[in-house]
């Protein structure tokens, strides 16, 4: 398929955003249907006016939400849907608005997830609860990715509570559930990196002890005030970037 007409984008906070946007509504609208190949690289710099830098970076979110894949030497091609549990389309969490949405969301899931957790977790679940805090905390403080072992902590808190819904909810919203993996919220907001690493580490901890000890209310609590502080934190750049959604 080649596109003969320009198409400018809106108006975007991120220009990768409004690729993925511009994709994903052409994918939804069924102008490019699964086994089709999207526009080369170039034809989309052409038809959109972005770099080629913006292009690959949109190109990577779509593959991350599982709606394509790239075949090094042929191109990209669109994947065959996925059923999204509730509606649920990790291509369209995309802004910040989108990101403190999730949060809200999360905030009503994992609390009750880890309150079934404190009182339903095995022994075993626990040392892997354990092994995922000190992958965080070694990751944070050598300054490697966070990202994998944030992920892992709150999956197995979610496989913990004895309800596979929760895993299959936040398994579906992959690495989406992680602010920093879609906005780094240390850069936007008044924080350093380092303070704001120590605080999420501290927030870790108190989950951790709190299911370690089989208190579903502490647990409830610390994870609230985990998820909260999150979207504060959140709030806070997205007021002090400027950026309305």
């Amino acid at each position: 398929m080649t596109p003969t007409a320009t198409a400018p984008l809106k108006k975007h906070r991120n220009l990768a955003q409004g690729v993925v946007a511009h994709l994903s509504d052409r994918i939804k609208g069924g102008s490019l249907n699964p086994g089709d190949k999207l526009p080369t690289e170039s034809e989309i710099m052409r038809i959109l006016g972005v770099s080629r830098t913006v292009v690959r970076e949109a190109i990577s979110h779509l593959q991350a939400a599982g709606l394509v894949e790239t075949r090094h030497g042929i191109g990209t091609f669109v994947l065959e849907p996925t059923n999204a549990p509730m509606g649920l389309d990790p291509a369209t969490i995309v802004t910040m608005r989108d990101v403190l949405d999730l949060l809200e969301l999360r905030i009503s899931l994992e609390t009750e997830a880890v309150g079934l957790a404190a009182t339903r977790r095995s022994d075993e679940q626990l040392a892997q609860l354990r092994a995922a805090v000190d992958s965080f905390e070694e990751c944070a403080r050598r300054g490697g990715e966070t990202v994998a072992p944030d992920m892992a902590f709150h999956l197995l808190i979610a496989q913990a509570s004895g309800n596979r819904y929760f895993h299959d909810i936040l398994t579906h919203l992959g690495s989406n559930i992680i602010p920093r993996a879609r906005l780094n919220s240390a850069h936007f907001s008044d924080d350093e990196p380092g303070p704001f690493i120590e605080r999420v580490i501290h927030e870790h901890e108190n989950i951790f002890s709190a299911i370690a000890r089989r208190d579903a209310e502490g647990a409830r609590a610390a994870m609230r005030t985990h998820l909260s502080n999150s979207r504060e934190r959140l709030r806070r750049a997205q007021e002090a970037s400027g950026v309305a959604g």
